[in-house]
């Protein structure tokens, strides 16, 4: 079990690490905190965790440039062993529970194991966000496309329902696009133009201005603009 130090150290040790164009972090939930003209400003707490440079790709050897990166450790028992072999080089004894690639041209001390910096993003610093929205599961035409219903008295007997769906004898179908009661939310949501509000490297911890989409414990994707 890690403790208060051992979370320190790690902190310490990825602030001197590898700088990149952009962080992958997990949200906490949101607060707000004031700036130094003492206003109030909401923002989403993100959760930074140790990354290792798992595989580097190359245009000559993949097509692209991009940093493949892992964070914690999966247990023995998860883990396969194609994904021992592929994280051993990186300093993994087992599989990674999080695998995802970051496209940027290979910066200067770039090798296999190297911990990603929390100080890749600064104060002040504007990126592109994206995470997955939270799923809401099957819902109706009211929650999900916001349509207004119908009379809420007794007896109209069209309350949330979506109304007409079809068309007459020409064209005799469903136009494709039509809003209809399915699956809401769990999409990736991308949004521009967030402003790095502070980060604190020594705690682990970055704060974004406004919301966040996604669920608290969820993956967000930080890319500098």
């Amino acid at each position: 079990m890690e403790t208060a130090e051992t979370t320190a150290a790690q902190n310490e040790k990825s602030s001197n690490g590898l700088k990149l164009n952009g962080l992958f972090a997990f949200k906490e939930g949101m607060s707000t905190i004031y700036n130094d003209k003492g206003e109030a400003v909401p923002v989403t707490v993100l959760r930074f965790e140790p990354w290792v440079v798992s595989q580097i790709k190359t245009t000559e050897k993949d097509g692209y440039s991009a940093l493949q990166l892992a964070c914690m450790p999966k247990k023995a028992k998860n883990s396969k062993s194609s994904e021992i072999g592929h994280l051993k080089g990186a300093g993994f004894e087992t599989g990674a529970q999080y695998i995802r690639e970051f496209r940027q041209d290979i910066p200067a001390g770039a090798q296999l194991g190297a911990l990603v910096s929390i100080e890749s993003l600064n104060k002040g610093d504007v990126v592109k966000l994206t995470g997955v929205s939270k799923g809401h599961g099957f819902t109706g035409v009211m929650k999900r496309w916001n349509f207004a219903g119908g009379p809420a008295s007794h007896g109209s007997k069209f309350h949330r329902r979506p109304g007409s769906s079809g068309n007459r004898t020409w064209p005799g179908r469903v136009m494709p696009g039509k809003k209809f009661p399915g699956h809401y939310g769990d999409e990736t949501i991308t949004v521009k133009s967030v402003q790095i509000v502070d980060v604190l490297p020594s705690e682990g911890v970055l704060f974004v201005k406004g919301p966040v989409p996604g669920a608290r414990n969820s993956l967000v994707k930080m890319v500098r603009e």
